[in-house]
């Protein structure tokens, strides 16, 4: 499992910079700042020798590939020393992704890659944003006629170890096979909860992203990580579950969808948000088991995609990638395969949803932009105050599906406890 450990910094305010005070009276000065809004954080030299290059600070339009003439990639130890720089042409640029033509004499020289030399994009008349970026080499195993993994899973999250241990075992048991945990600034228990998935047999890998709405930049580089292992990859939340009505696994599911040609590399499917269901607290055996009233029509969609065959500017959001040429999506069909989206929990738990959204082009539930939005509950505004009637909103449907198969396939005859609550137990929670 890869780990990496992040020392919790309290966010700031927009634009501030920190220093740290030392207990004994000194102080250390604050070196060159960095605005958290304007930097480029994040690089890595792909398997065609481009480096792909992730950045806050360009405000480019969603969805849109931008004029890549206005920018040039530089590479170097000190931006503020110009003629010391390499410059390098800018392929494609698109939302907070460029992809740079890497120099020669870096591709010829790794160490210097391991060394101190960042990567950095100069805006053409307006200068060089701060780097902390240090390109690294993606390996290049060449394509293996079979990949490890037949189904992965990415997601990005912040505070949701209580609810990992379900989401992680329940796919388990339909066919996924390895998860890319990208978590974003998270303070509670999740070292604990995802060492006990790995000692539990579980191929789960957690990656430190702390940049503050950066979901779609996080799972394009996912997207480079994965598609060394994965042939499949879904692109969900921890709230969100795949659900075959027929019983199918992932395997039997992805066979189906794209048995209409080899140029199928995404299956988008229907999600449909449940609501509270009644409830007052959050239910103990898992949101799987305890939500069963959800809208009655589907809300937007999330893909499964073929990683080798995404388009090379990356350019996604959030609920489906754009493909390469030559590549197309299906649509799953509703009675083979959809998602469960536990959107609207109990207050307790629905409420955490203030703090911030991830994505980049979505407004926060404090903004008060897009009130009227679909990423937002209807009705219910900006403010984390609980509605009086909460338990009993969004709630046109009965379904109890996903439920049903739980109980039937995954729970215990013996205990009558599901394999999350096992799992939880052995380990004092």
């Amino acid at each position: 499992m890869s780990m990496t450990r992040s020392y919790g910094v309290p966010l700031i305010p927009h634009g501030y910079s920190v220093s740290l005070a030392l207990k004994s009276g000194g102080y250390i000065h604050p070196g060159p700042t960095h605005r958290w809004d304007s930097l480029v954080y994040e690089a890595l030299i792909d398997r065609d020798n481009t480096t792909v290059v992730f950045v806050k600070g360009l405000n480019l339009r969603p969805e849109k590939l931008s004029n890549a003439s206005r920018f040039e990639c530089v590479y170097g130890w000190d931006f503020r020393r110009p003629k010391f720089l390499l410059r390098s042409q800018v392929i494609s640029m698109a939302q907070e992704i460029v992809r740079c033509k890497t120099p020669l004499s870096i591709l010829g020289t790794p160490q210097m890659v391991n060394s101190s030399i960042k990567a950095s994009i100069r805006v053409k008349g307006r200068g060089t944003l701060h780097s902390i970026a240090r390109p690294g080499f993606r390996p290049h195993p060449g394509t293996p006629e079979r990949k490890p993994h037949e189904m992965c899973i990415c997601t990005m999250l912040r505070n949701q170890a209580r609810f990992l241990r379900e989401w992680v075992m329940y796919h388990a048991q339909i066919g996924v096979q390895s998860w890319y945990i990208y978590d974003n600034n998270s303070d509670d228990d999740i070292e604990d909860v995802m060492e006990s998935l790995v000692n539990a047999g579980l191929n789960i890998s957690r990656r430190v992203w702390p940049w503050i709405k950066t979901q779609e930049a996080g799972f394009a580089h996912c997207a480079l990580r994965a598609r060394e292992s994965c042939e499949w990859v879904g692109f969900i939340d921890v709230d969100e579950y795949f659900y075959s009505p027929l019983g199918l696994s992932l395997h039997d599911v992805i066979s189906n969808q794209s048995d209409s040609g080899n140029d199928v590399a995404e299956i988008r499917t229907s999600c449909y948000s449940f609501g509270p269901s009644g409830l007052k607290h959050a239910p103990p055996q898992g949101v799987t088991a305890g939500y069963t009233c959800r809208l009655g029509a589907p809300e937007r969609h999330k893909s499964i995609v073929k990683p080798e065959a995404l388009n090379s500017s990356l350019i996604n959001v959030v609920h489906h990638f754009h493909l390469s040429e030559g590549s197309r999506y299906v649509n799953a069909d509703r009675g083979v395969l959809v998602i469960n989206h536990y959107k609207y929990q109990v207050w307790e738990v629905f409420k955490e949803k203030f703090y911030r959204r991830v994505a980049t082009y979505v407004t926060d539930w404090q903004n008060e932009q897009n009130v009227g939005s679909k990423d937002r509950a209807p009705g219910l505004g900006t403010r984390a105050v609980e509605p009086p009637d909460w338990s009993s909103k969004f709630c046109e449907v009965t379904d109890t599906g996903l439920r049903d198969l739980v109980l039937h396939k995954f729970m215990d005859p013996l205990t009558s406890h599901l394999p999350w609550e096992e799992l939880g137990r052995g380990h004092g929670n």
